[in-house]
């Protein structure tokens, strides 16, 4: 396996979990000695995400030491992400409505799935008020936020202390140092983890199809080519515009993400690639500074996949019921999705949770969600893998919007990938 790349070994993965599915669907015994694999794997990527994350901004920030400059980033970042987001949104809408996923289906042949558990998540999120959702920012304890593997109050401490290591002066250099090296080590172990990477895939999906089967896809094969093809013109007319604007291609984004692309899809899990997403970025000629903060701030509010997915779920609940929306209700549903997605931002099975909270305050039936539960997976790879794109895209708009692009270095790595895919 050694002479292949990553990305080859993957694919190979992922056929052979597909085969193994297929043949021993339904085998209690074969899902039992696949699922610990997957897990271990995922286990193994959520271990080394958080003091990436921590380290990568603490650098990164006390490299900046501006506070004003930190804001202003800031600011424009999150106008960005509401533009793309919103931009994402309004697409699923306009999808669902041209392609009707869920018109004419005949849901007593569909197999419903238990979402108990995303419904308590739906109550226990939607009794908190957008306050709440922004005081959850300021950590109460920053060692429960990691051990929670909660972004967004580690993103504010990280800010924090490293500013304050900036401040300090000469006295903080130590505390840099160790960060510094800190990264380095996190960075090794992340190409180690990286090796397992195959086995995790092949586990991941070969427990899948053994669980849900291929036959599943089916009767609900509407609503699956509907995500796709909304997502694939998403990242080719929208991103695809915006990255020519920013003086790049989008062409030339997939191809240095392949191998980040291809273990998003396939684990179902775009925080898979986030250490080496900020890695490539960086090689790719992009700020470390801003990558270190674009990155992981996009994994909360500027979830491309998700957001078309939601709105387009949203809509095939609402077909499938014979309910017919509006203009004005449409625009409604589009202002709840804006505010519920990035309410929701880290909660475990967050487009799902979105989902129900927006037909639960739409007024629409919210059972409906337990229908596409057992494709949910299937769909999840698309909106993983769109959502790296969206957040690579937005570490170089960020990048070039602040004179901080380095083109040279851009162009020198890719010329490194061309030859070693010749090579």
């Amino acid at each position: 396996m050694k002479r292949f790349g990553l990305a080859t070994q993957i694919f190979i993965a992922l056929v052979l979990g597909i085969v193994v599915g297929a043949l021993f669907h339904g085998n209690e015994t074969v899902m039992a000695i696949l699922v610990p694999i997957g897990d271990i794997f995922i286990h193994l990527i959520k271990m080394i995400v958080i003091p990436i994350v921590m380290a990568a901004l603490i650098v990164s920030i006390a490299g900046v030491g501006d506070i004003k400059k930190l804001g202003k980033l800031g600011g424009k970042t999150l106008l960005y992400f509401e533009i793309v987001t919103t931009i994402a949104i309004v697409i699923g809408l306009l999808a669902a409505n041209l392609f009707h996923p869920g018109s004419g289906l005949d849901t007593s042949n569909l197999e419903k799935s238990d979402i108990s558990k995303y419904e308590e998540t739906t109550n226990t999120a939607g009794s908190s008020g957008f306050g709440e959702t922004i005081s959850h920012i300021v950590p109460s304890n920053v060692f429960e936020s990691m051990a929670q593997a909660d972004l967004l109050p580690i993103i504010f401490f990280s800010v924090l202390f490293g500013l304050g290591v900036a401040a300090i002066g000469e006295k903080g250099k130590p505390i840099l140092g160790f960060f510094e090296g800190v990264l380095e080590v996190m960075f090794w172990v992340t190409n180690l983890v990286m090796k397992f990477a195959p086995f995790g895939v092949f586990a991941l999906i070969g427990v899948t199809v053994a669980k849900f089967g291929i036959a599943t896809l089916i009767p609900l094969g509407n609503l699956v080519i509907a995500v796709y093809v909304t997502m694939v013109f998403f990242v080719f007319a929208i991103l695809g515009i915006i990255a020519k604007m920013s003086g790049t291609s989008i062409f030339v984004i997939l191809k240095v993400l392949k191998d980040e692309l291809i273990l998003a899809f396939t684990t179902a899990s775009s925080e898979s690639v986030l250490p080496r997403l900020m890695d490539k970025m960086e090689k790719f000629g992009c700020s470390k500074s801003i990558t270190s903060f674009v990155i992981p701030t996009g994994y909360t509010f500027n979830l491309d996949g998700s957001s078309i997915y939601q709105a387009l779920a949203s809509l095939f609940v609402a077909q499938m019921y014979g309910i017919d929306l509006s203009l004005t209700q449409q625009i409604t549903l589009l202002l709840v999705l804006m505010l519920t997605s990035k309410g929701m931002a880290g909660v475990p099975g967050a487009s799902f949770v979105v989902v129900l909270t927006t037909l639960g305050s739409m007024g629409l039936p919210v059972e409906g969600v337990a229908f596409i539960a057992g494709i949910d997976r299937i769909l999840d790879m698309g909106r993983s893998a769109v959502n790296v794109i969206g957040n690579s895209l937005a570490a170089i708009v960020m990048s070039k919007w602040e004179g901080e692009f380095d083109q040279d270095k851009a162009n020198h790595y890719v010329d490194s990938i061309k030859q070693s895919d010749v090579a």
